[in-house]
């Protein structure tokens, strides 16, 4: 029970690595606030984390705007009096396209969510923190932010700067007590990446099962690394055991990136 008395906020805590975070959080003794546009998963990972006997709060928010982000961490200060951990995972993957085909609309919106957000959702949540002299922030970047990600551009480039982001934060807040660290996903199994798939082998003209041996093949594990393994890396760099890791990027991609 690494986090018992911790109070953790997941954006994007319906699906995915987010879901993955939260229940993992929640199993180690967090109370978890789950945050998203889109309210029906929340709900059932608030339903999921309450029928093991733990605690979560749904709180429906765009976090590519300022007053949804306050309202996230004003609604958890008043449910639980205190905040210790910030999980920016909330993303999208935009359009997959040529620069030259691209909408500014197209790019502008997956900036505002994937590194807008995250700063923003980093800006509310930093005050209580530095009353307490204590706190945890995690990026969810992307192996995209490793390496250029041709006909991803606003995608890579959203989650680059995440990365700068979290060196800037861990510079900022070190002397008062706060860490901040990223975790760079590779290709995830499940439902997400075959639909990145299915664009990318249509925006390219080539064979499905072409594009996909592609995400394996440089993995020196040969395989797609899994939700519940990046959900294990996020419990530790929340927990105590990280307490001297800060601005820290660790790969999470069965060895595709190791740099």
């Amino acid at each position: 029970m690494e986090l018992t008395g911790r109070v953790a906020i997941v954006t994007g805590g319906g699906y995915g690595i987010g879901r993955e975070i939260a229940l993992a959080y929640a199993k180690a003794g967090a109370s978890v606030v789950i945050a998203a546009r889109t309210p029906a998963p929340l709900e059932t990972t608030r339903a999921d984390i309450e029928r093991n006997g733990g605690r979560a709060l749904v709180v429906p928010a765009d976090i590519s705007r300022q007053a949804d982000c306050e309202r996230m961490v004003e609604q958890t200060l008043a449910a639980f009096s205190h905040l210790d951990i910030l999980v920016n995972n909330a993303g999208i993957a935009g359009a997959t396209k040529r620069i030259t085909d691209m909408t500014l609309n197209e790019w502008q919106e997956v900036i505002d969510i994937n590194l807008t957000g995250a700063w923003l959702a980093s800006r509310a949540a930093v005050p209580s923190m530095l009353k307490q002299g204590s706190g945890s922030i995690l990026m969810i970047s992307s192996g995209a932010g490793r390496r250029g990600y041709p006909l991803r551009a606003p995608y890579a480039a959203s989650k680059w700067a995440m990365i700068g982001l979290t060196q800037t934060l861990a510079g900022e807040l070190g002397t008062a007590g706060l860490r901040v660290n990223c975790i760079c996903p590779g290709a995830i199994a499940g439902d997400r990446i075959e639909r990145v798939i299915r664009a990318r082998a249509e925006a390219m003209n080539s064979p499905y099962a072409e594009v996909k041996a592609a995400f394996t093949s440089m993995a020196a594990m040969n395989r797609m690394a899994t939700e519940t393994e990046v959900a294990r890396v996020a419990l530790f760099l929340a927990s105590d055991a990280a307490s001297a890791v800060t601005g820290q990027t660790i790969n999470v991609d069965a060895g595709t990136n190791m740099n």
